[in-house]
């Protein structure tokens, strides 16, 4: 029987050899060194925390209660924090056994996956919370407009009546003014639903049953938006920054050091504990203390014939690792495409909006104009009736305009990393 120091020593010269397996080194991503949309001019300088809550930037106080509520209070993201206090029990059991140096760099990196996971689900709750209340604000904003130009439309429908009754104008020109009102004050109830519906959308994000509006969220407010310049940086910065990255890369890490795991199989393994084992052939006697055999000091394990199914492990092993990688590698990509898209959208979105500040503004003074030729019967009512559906729908499309520019800001923001 050897030695006990003979056993230590044969049992460390093992555990000096269980670090088998390729070593992980972060995938090539192929990342530009430069946005495309921005090789004219530089980008702003960015780290996290130019982003970090990134929502104080537009500059509305009721947006930034919500969103910091539903960070703490959202289910998705209680139940992302939960995934990720199982997978800390887990990499502490791992850290705990006897052979650590198997299993606790796998569960390090899956570790790492589940915080970002956590990451990300507070990301993306930050953003939907964001946009839903762009949307509800969108929707008191066209809500507004449809009653301000039903106010106009009333008032020209009243005058084509007196004008009628006074033998000026036909029953031709007081149809049309009187289907014009109808069909806007038809948008008014259906703009009403839409707001209630996103004003509950947000109670539930934020973890409480629909009907509990708060106040602030009855009041109407307009679409918040920024004119600060955004910290885009360079696209090497999303690798620290982007939570779905940053799993994807703890992935691709922990299914490398899965192939170490498989391939340390093949070596024998010691263990220095006792064990308590069952023996018995009746199922009645199971439970019985005779049936219970216990073993104390070293004990040696070798899979020595399943060599071909540990083969097979491995090569499956691998396989994994490289599934992993081009998921890392396809992240990456559609990482910045987002950006990309993000960022174009909003430039040319705020040349869209400034064009509509111009069409709102020459389309009310067409109004004015029109309704005072008509009044003077210098001009057939048609003429009216054309400038106020132009100016309902510039302002409606104004309106809708600055939701995409708040939209396509979120989604930057988003893309960016948004500071976690």
């Amino acid at each position: 029987m050897p030695s006990s120091k003979s056993t230590l020593a044969l049992l460390g010269l093992f555990i000096s050899g269980c670090a088998v397996g390729p070593d992980f080194q972060r995938p090539d991503s192929g990342l530009p060194a430069t946005w495309s949309f921005s090789k004219r001019k530089a980008a702003p300088a960015a780290n996290s925390a130019d982003l970090v809550r990134w929502w104080r930037r537009f500059h509305d106080a009721e947006l930034n209660s919500l969103v910091e509520q539903a960070v703490d209070s959202n289910l998705d993201v209680q139940q992302a924090a939960a995934r990720l206090r199982q997978v800390r029990a887990q990499r502490q059991a791992a850290a705990s056994s006897f052979w650590p140096s198997l299993d606790s760099e796998s569960a390090d990196a899956r570790l790492a996956a589940a915080a970002a996971a956590l990451d990300g689900t507070r990301l993306s709750m930050a953003a939907e919370v964001a946009l839903t209340y762009c949307q509800l604000r969108s929707i008191q904003d066209q809500n507004a407009v449809a009653r301000r130009n039903l106010i106009t439309q009333q008032r020209s429908a009243e005058i084509t009546h007196e004008r009628r009754d006074a033998g000026f104008a036909s029953d031709l020109d007081v149809a049309n003014a009187d289907a014009l009102v109808a069909n806007t004050k038809a948008q008014i109830p259906r703009l009403e639903t839409a707001a209630r519906q996103s004003a509950n959308a947000i109670v539930v994000l934020l973890g409480r049953p629909p009907g509990q509006v708060p106040a602030m969220l009855s009041e109407v407010r307009p679409v918040p938006t920024t004119s600060s310049a955004i910290p885009t940086g360079i696209p090497s910065d999303l690798l620290r920054r982007r939570p779905d990255i940053r799993s994807a890369e703890a992935n691709a890490h922990a299914a490398t050091a899965r192939i170490g795991v498989a391939v340390a199989d093949l070596f024998p393994k010691f263990s220095l504990n006792g064990s308590l084992n069952q023996q018995s052939a009746k199922l009645s006697d199971w439970l019985s203390p005779s049936a219970r055999v216990t073993s104390y000091g070293p004990s040696f394990n070798w899979a020595l014939f399943q060599g071909g199914a540990l083969q097979a492990n491995i090569r499956m092993q691998q396989a994994l690792r490289d599934e992993a990688v081009l998921a890392y590698r396809k992240t990456v990509l559609v990482a910045l495409q987002e950006v990309e898209d993000a960022m174009i959208a909003s430039s040319n979105e705020r040349k869209r909006r400034a064009a509509l500040t111009e069409a709102v503004s020459a389309n009310r003074i067409a109004v004015e104009l029109s309704v005072k030729l008509y009044t003077a019967g210098q001009t057939d009512f048609i003429n009216v009736l054309n400038a106020q559906r132009s100016l309902l729908q510039s302002e409606s499309e104004f309106t809708l305009s600055n939701l995409a520019l708040a939209t396509d800001l979120i989604a930057l923001y988003k893309a960016l990393g948004g500071g976690w």
